[in-house]
This record gives structure tokens, sequence and C-alpha cells, in this order.
């Protein structure tokens, strides 16, 4: 019963962590990256559809990403999408397909983004702290229910501390990684 939700917690916390570095990707730092892009809706024949199947997503330059639809006819959605999220930067349609030439940051959106990836990571804290409470709920109804001694629980949740520790450390490590790429000139 214990190894199933310490088995269950620590794939939830992996979760948590993949996700809050995935989020981290999306945020630009000096270099072009499909991350930043290929997760945008693009509406399509009335539905919101991700960018990246919708077209091929290439880095031919470190500050420019070159983006070439499948169907000629998603141009117009994908610039649309383009202008209308936070990227900052404005689409080049000629036609065929849609440069984004990404200027170089100045060092006050660096320390803005800096805050933004900060948020995210306490987002991943909070998650795998929840994830733990929840965990540590279930071991204590076990434990009501007579299905593992109150020994079992403590150690148990010594166990569930180390786990959330290594995860959240985890997401701090990200961070840090993260924000030296952004503040990098």
């Amino acid at each position: 019963m214990i190894d199933e939700t310490m088995l269950d917690a620590m794939e939830k916390m992996d979760k948590a962590v993949e996700h809050t570095q995935t989020q981290f990707s999306t945020v630009r730092t000096g270099r072009a990256a499909p991350a930043l892009v290929e997760r945008l809706n693009v509406e399509y024949y009335g539905a919101p559809v991700p960018l990246q199947q919708l077209a091929a997503i290439q880095v031919p330059e470190a500050r420019m990403l070159l983006i070439k639809p499948h169907d000629t006819g998603a141009l117009a959605g994908i610039e649309k999408a383009i202008r209308d999220s936070d990227l900052g930067v404005a689409p080049n349609n000629d036609g065929v397909v849609i440069r984004l030439n990404f200027p170089s940051l100045t060092e006050e959106r660096r320390r803005e983004y800096v805050k933004v990836v900060k948020h995210m990571a306490e987002e991943g804290r909070i998650a795998v702290r929840n994830i733990r409470r929840d965990a540590r709920k279930h071991m204590e109804h076990a434990e009501k229910d007579g299905e593992i001694s109150a020994d079992e629980l403590d150690r148990a949740e010594k166990e569930l501390e180390k786990v959330t520790h290594d995860h959240v450390e985890r997401i701090d490590r990200a961070l840090g990684n993260k924000e030296e790429e952004l503040l990098e000139v």
C-alpha cells in the first residue's frame, strides 16, 4: 500500500518537474527556438490547433525562425496567432513561409523574463508539494483504517519528504540554468 502510494506520488512529481521544464523552454532567451511557437494555438478551419501540427518550424539562423505551413491556407491564421501572442515579434509573411526575426534582448526584458521563470518554478514547487500533501493524506487514512502501523506511516512520511525535497531541488536546478541562460549576453 505504501509502495503504491509512493510510486504514484513520485510519478506525479516527475511529471510536475517535466511540465515546469517544458514551460521554461517557452521563455525566450537570446536565441530562437521552435519551442517558443510550437504550442501556439492557431485558428484552423474553426478549431484551435497547435502550430506544430500545422507547420514545419526551422531555425536557419540564431535569431530567426522559419515557419513553413503544410497548407498555405493556414498562413493567415498562423500569422494572426503569432501577432496575438506575447512573443513581441512581427511575423514576415511572403506567401509561402513566415519568418520571425528575434531582436536581441534588452537588460530590462531579460530581468522580466527571469521574474516570469521564477513564477513558473514556484508553480512547479507548489504542484510537487500538493502531490506530497495528497499522498500523506492517503497514507494517514490507511493508518486510521488499520492497514499500516504508525511506525510504517512515520517511515513513509520521511521517505515522502526526501522524495519531495529531491524534486523541488530538480526544479531549482532547472531554474538556475534557465536564469543563467537568460542573463547571458
